[in-house]
């Protein structure tokens, strides 16, 4: 497949910080690939040095093929961003907006036409063209946001955050227009905390914690680099810490978790482990409402990876 981004031992350092600590990857013509990380772990870093709007310490960028710069005008008329703050004009109705934007790269008035009217209905505002922004709703205006970010289409579109805080059913209609530009041809590099959204999306996903990239691969292949074998979840209401204790000691337990309504039982190995907790239970004159087995999320490999602590 082309190479579409190229980037090779990236280093930002700010004075005695180091943001983004060397790292390489490459993104293939007609993925999607998530970028993800905890607070502070430099995506935001990388995708703004891979877009020149910020200068690097050392590394080099290259996308379609050419050294990435800020004076790289035919490049990046190419390239579409859809930052998570919401950027519109107020005084401008949703036509107007998606036309503006769409003009900053298509002069010709006929062309640019047919690409506004194929942004509108792409993100479903159809019925929406003459409403001014404050007369949109949040998720309304997040696909009023992401139309004018690929209005021009672009073949390389940065997505971040596109469906924070908005209601399913333009969540939905976000996801499907993604996976639509994507059959069109374009390339996606998408950012997001909803897991579920990346295991939907993405081609393959990068991990990066502390400025480096921890691990990267498809949804299947960062779950087997998760020291997670099974994840046992059991409805009880009341359970006492003397119960808990023996339940951490069990064969095969790694890890147990109970908020007072759900006991989460971790095991990294052994067979049966499902049967076993049953088991337990039983004897122990334990009364529960449902338990279910499953295997490791995306969600439990990210917390793996870069640990549960808060980050600011």
């Amino acid at each position: 497949m082309k190479k579409v981004i190229e980037v090779s031992n990236l280093t930002k350092e700010y004075k005695s910080v180091r943001a983004v600590n060397d790292i390489s990857f490459d993104v293939y013509e007609g993925e999607i690939v998530g970028l993800l990380g905890p607070n502070g772990s430099g995506k935001s870093t990388t995708i703004n040095s891979i877009l020149s709007l910020l200068s690097f310490s050392k590394g080099s960028i290259k996308i379609f093929g050419e050294e990435m710069s800020p004076n790289l005008y035919e490049v990046k008329r190419n390239i579409g961003v859809v930052f998570q703050d919401v950027a519109v004009f107020d005084e401008l109705s949703v036509l107007e907006n998606i036309d503006y934007f769409c003009g900053l790269y298509i002069k010709d008035k006929s062309v640019r036409k047919e690409y506004v009217e194929d942004a509108i209905n792409l993100v479903g505002l159809l019925d929406f063209k003459k409403f001014y922004p404050k007369q949109l709703s949040g998720g309304l205006l997040r696909r009023l946001n992401i139309a004018c970010g690929i209005a021009h289409k672009p073949k390389l579109i940065f997505l971040d955050e596109p469906t924070v805080a908005v209601d399913p059913q333009s969540r939905n209609n976000i996801l499907d227009g993604i996976l639509k530009l994507r059959s069109e041809g374009a390339t996606i590099i998408y950012t997001t905390h909803y897991m579920e959204e990346v295991e939907i999306l993405c081609d393959r996903i990068i991990i990066m914690d502390k400025g480096s990239i921890i691990a990267s691969g498809t949804s299947d292949e960062l779950k087997e680099l998760a020291n997670i074998e099974e994840k046992v979840s059991v409805h009880i209401s009341e359970l006492s810490d003397e119960v808990i204790e023996k339940i951490k000691s069990l064969k095969n337990v790694e890890e147990v978790n109970y908020n007072g309504d759900v006991l989460v039982v971790i095991y990294k190995k052994g067979e049966d482990n499902l049967v076993k907790l049953m088991d337990f239970l039983s004897k122990n004159k334990i009364r529960y409402d449902k338990i279910f087995s499953e295997r490791p999320t995306l969600n439990d490999v990210f917390l793996e990876l870069t640990g549960k602590e808060l980050r600011d």
